[in-house]
């Protein structure tokens, strides 16, 4: 999450409350976090143009729903950024921004309902670890299918495989305890495929199939989970069960 002057006028008011504030020995992130966390400032926190960028590529704007909101972009603005800083954005997708919305960033607005700021480490640590598999086994099994989940090809979240996929890795942590469990068993992650479910009729409903291949017999197992995508919230039809290719 970045935080922009949309207009010179905004950057100079900025500069102003800054030059009052008590910012020695503060970067400049540390400052910008400090200026804006202050109540009587939260008039240019409504100002400011808010970028979400996915993979070092600026993909959206960010604007809240409610006013009352702009505290959850407050929240994704640290002092003391890390590459390992992650903000998961649940909203609607609106139209691509005119020139002069935000300083001639053409990106679709996002109108969020929620924000979810936090780091690698942290997300990695709150998963519940299964109690037959040892700790140094899941952690390392946790990072590398969260990692293969956001690194994959133009996930920008606006597809419904991505968000199904996005949906899973923050909010059901049994897709981790499955992938070490199958590593435990000397196989290899070998593909997530995402397809539309044959429960498909009046909802959008989506098949997160997990594949993992058998190191010494090249034997391919896979499980699946259903997701609704239908609306704004995702949500879990039907947990992680054995696939059987029809």
């Amino acid at each position: 999450m970045e935080a922009r002057f949309p207009k010179l006028s905004v950057e100079k008011e900025f500069a102003q409350v800054t030059s009052r504030a008590e910012t020695a020995g503060k970067t400049d992130q540390q400052a910008l976090h400090a200026v804006l966390s202050k109540p009587e400032n939260r008039y240019l926190a409504r100002q400011i143009c808010w970028v979400l960028s996915i993979q070092g590529l600026e993909t959206y704007i960010l604007l809240p729903r409610d006013p009352v909101d702009i505290s959850q972009l407050l929240g994704a603005i640290r002092p003391t950024p890390s590459p390992d800083d992650i903000d998961v954005v649940v909203g609607l997708r609106g139209p691509i921004a005119p020139p002069e919305f935000c300083n001639g960033l053409m990106v679709p607005i996002v109108m969020f309902d929620q924000i979810y700021s936090f780091d690698r480490e942290a997300l990695i640590k709150s998963i519940p670890k299964p109690e037959k598999i040892d700790a140094k086994e899941f952690r390392p099994a946790a990072e590398e299918l969260f990692d293969r989940i956001i690194q994959m090809t133009d996930n920008a979240g606006a597809m419904d495989e991505h968000r199904a996929l996005n949906y899973l890795a923050v909010r059901y942590p049994t897709v981790y305890a499955t992938a070490a469990a199958a590593f435990g068993r000397s196989s290899s992650l070998t593909a997530i495929d995402v397809r539309p479910s044959l429960l498909s009729s009046v909802r959008k409903i989506v098949e997160v199939i997990f594949c993992f291949t058998s190191r010494q017999t090249d034997v391919t197992e896979k499980f699946f989970c259903r997701v609704d995508v239908t609306e704004e919230f995702p949500f879990l039809v039907t947990k992680m069960s054995p696939y059987y290719d029809r």
